[in-house]
């Protein structure tokens, strides 16, 4: 998928009314479903699922304000974030003094509707601009949300892309989110796009669609038996705004996706940040009794922007360009993870005479001829069984395709041998 092609997927899903549970959901996973084969799970209302229980499915099919002269001043058919997101059922008549408590505006921001939510609490709430709600007169409102709160199930999805080994590399998205296109859809978007361009990898990769905590949580309580098969992973996020990279190190802080992504990152704008239990799935993952090598990659982190959980965040926030590189990242640290190995080296004893087995020959008029013949010389006295090539390319601060590039030309020459 192009960065055109990424976007047009944020568009097309943008409308949908996504939360935690319910038909929004699976309309979302209808959608991802239309590029990548998806296995659609649906865990019921009550199951315990570590410390939580799978809560009451929601949906709704309306919901308004409507002024004296009947006019819906707040109306959930022109965007889904103006209902408090997991409302009970409302039919009354108000006065403003009566609606107001329910009323959720941002009044330094007043032309914006706020993302608003109550999962576990049985209320309700409307979501306007405050330009909006100055302009309201008293009332009497008609005050209506067509909503179901009720035993269901939670849904969440993956798309496995089988490899050589049974080792995997873990990447969530969550799908719990209404409108908004950052903050939800642009990870959506670069997973599908992900997913469908790896081709026979080495790893398993294990493509995660659930919805925040709940459904990381819900994942984690049905598979424990399978997260020692996870060697890499990382959450994805606001991965479609104009603003640089930035990402999480896992809990451990110095695992093999924490040292791929700064080795890739290291030539480009971005922020690297030490983890803290606080963000997205990430801290899931990485919470002590898992302590997976999760970490988490956004551009502008959460709660960094202005638009964030807003009506701000809609499809023009996010760019083409934005999405195509978070996606470029991804790939080139994918490629590290699938390129990484250790070697000894057959020769150790002195340098081996480079010259004779063609090796320097075959760099010859090159642009990059001195690195790849550095990238030759750290491999060979480094590829002592101790360090792998993304520890050469770190130490050599080099990158990793020259190294990798290095180590196949001498394991061709017969001068270094994989070890298992």
């Amino acid at each position: 998928m192009t960065g055109e092609e990424m976007h047009a997927l944020v568009e097309r899903l943008y409308p949908l009314c996504r939360s935690i549970t319910g038909d929004g959901v699976r309309a979302t996973l209808d959608v991802v479903g239309d590029h990548l084969e998806l296995e659609v799970h649906e865990v019921p209302t009550g199951t315990p699922v570590l410390d939580w229980t799978v809560p009451k499915e929601w949906n709704i099919r309306d919901a308004y304000v409507k002024d004296p002269s009947g006019e819906r001043v707040v109306d959930f058919r022109r965007s889904n974030l103006h209902v408090v997101g997991y409302s009970v059922p409302v039919s009354a008549t108000m006065t403003l003094e009566e609606l107001r408590p329910h009323l959720h505006t941002l009044p330094e921001q007043p032309d914006l509707v706020p993302y608003r939510t109550s999962y576990y609490a049985e209320t309700w709430g409307f979501c306007l601009s405050q330009n909006t709600l100055d302009g309201m007169v008293e009332g009497p409102y008609e005050v209506v949300i067509d909503s179901t709160l009720a035993d269901g199930h939670l849904t969440y999805a993956e798309h496995v892309v089988p490899g050589r080994t049974d080792d995997e590399v873990l990447i969530s998205c969550h799908v719990c989110h209404p409108s908004l296109a950052n903050d939800n859809l642009a990870g959506i978007a670069v997973a599908t796009a992900l997913a469908g361009r790896l081709d026979r990898p080495r790893h398993t990769y294990r493509f995660l669609f659930a919805p925040g905590t709940i459904g990381a949580i819900t994942w984690l309580a049905r598979n424990r038996e399978r997260t020692g098969r996870i060697k890499h992973g990382l959450t994805l996020a606001c991965a479609g705004d104009r603003g640089a990279l930035t990402y999480k190190r896992s809990r451990r802080g110095d695992t093999p996706i924490d040292r791929a992504m700064a080795l890739v990152l290291r030539d480009r704008p971005h922020t690297i940040v030490d983890f803290s239990p606080y963000g997205y799935d990430e801290r899931q993952f990485c919470s002590p009794g898992f302590n997976l090598p999760v970490g988490s990659l956004t551009r502008t982190p959460y709660a960094g922007y202005p638009e964030y959980h807003t009506s701000g965040d809609n499809p023009d926030f996010v760019t083409s360009a934005a999405l195509a590189d978070t996606l470029e990242t991804l790939w080139q640290a994918t490629r590290v993870l699938e390129g990484d190995r250790t070697l000894l080296n057959l020769s150790p004893y002195g340098e081996p005479q480079l010259g004779r087995r063609g090796l320097y020959g075959s760099l010859g008029g090159r642009s990059d001829t001195k690195q790849a013949q550095m990238a030759m010389l750290w491999v060979l006295n480094l590829s002592d069984g101790e360090h792998s090539l993304l520890d050469i390319a770190q130490r050599a601060e080099l990158p990793f395709t020259a190294v990798e590039e290095a180590a196949r030309a001498l394991q061709d020459a017969g001068l270094v041998k994989e070890l298992a």
